[in-house]
């Protein structure tokens, strides 16, 4: 199981949606194929295909917890993953 697999199974768990690191979920969108924008501490990520914008920013190093959960219901409608992204 890779990096990429290892953050989507924790993300997509709900389990620990406080111990995900902010880098570690940036790297699973821009896996995912996301476009990322900064401005400030707000990292902006948009992608072909999804109406929803993400807009992230981290708490110390890790990722707010409601942030996380957003970013799942996002995978899961629009069913993205490292195995069946297109």
């Amino acid at each position: 199981m890779g990096k990429h697999e290892k953050i989507q199974t924790a993300v997509l768990s709900g389990r620990s949606d406080a111990n995900i690191a902010f880098a570690d979920l940036l790297s699973l969108l821009d896996g995912l194929g996301f476009m990322l924008r900064v401005k400030g501490d707000h990292h902006i990520l948009t992608k072909e295909g999804v109406a929803e914008i993400i807009n992230l920013q981290p708490i110390g190093r890790m990722a707010k917890p409601y942030q996380v959960k957003q970013v799942r219901g996002i995978l899961t409608k629009y069913h993205l993953g490292i195995n069946n992204d297109e």
